[in-house]
């Protein structure tokens, strides 16, 4: 009987750690598929500075101007809205595919930057840039 109340040594007990790392894996992994990230339209950016816009060459002859009050320059001489639409036109009779270089101040309105690139289009200028820092 005592040997019979003598139990096998025990077995020292184990973790399978395998299992483990695989659900921890899933569970990061479906983190990263069910994150929302905020968009653009609600974050608060200031335009235009583009680290990645490449060089800021230019070869046209073309350049308009829009400082932060919302005045505009056509080839560093400022005009008023009716008078560009007029120049644009004059640039489109002579050569409708030369390129327009739009420079804008940061804080311009978009108001007024959609303005010069409808103005652009309207005249058939398509081929318009909008310069970067």
């Amino acid at each position: 009987m005592s040997s019979s109340l003598m139990a096998r040594p025990r077995r020292r007990p184990e973790l399978n750690l395998v299992p483990l790392i695989d659900v921890l894996v899933m569970l990061i992994f479906f983190s990263f598929v069910t994150m929302q990230f905020k968009s653009a339209t609600t974050l608060n950016i200031t335009l235009p500075k583009v680290d990645t816009a490449g060089k800021n060459e230019f070869k046209g002859t073309v350049t308009i101007a829009i400082d932060k009050d919302g005045s505009l320059a056509f080839n560093d001489k400022r005009v008023s809205d009716d008078e560009l639409m007029g120049l644009l036109q004059q640039v489109h009779d002579v050569d409708k595919d030369i390129p327009v270089l739009i420079k804008a101040d940061e804080v311009t309105q978009l108001k007024k930057l959609a303005f010069v690139m409808d103005a652009c289009q309207k005249t058939g200028l398509t081929k318009f840039s909008l310069q970067t820092r």
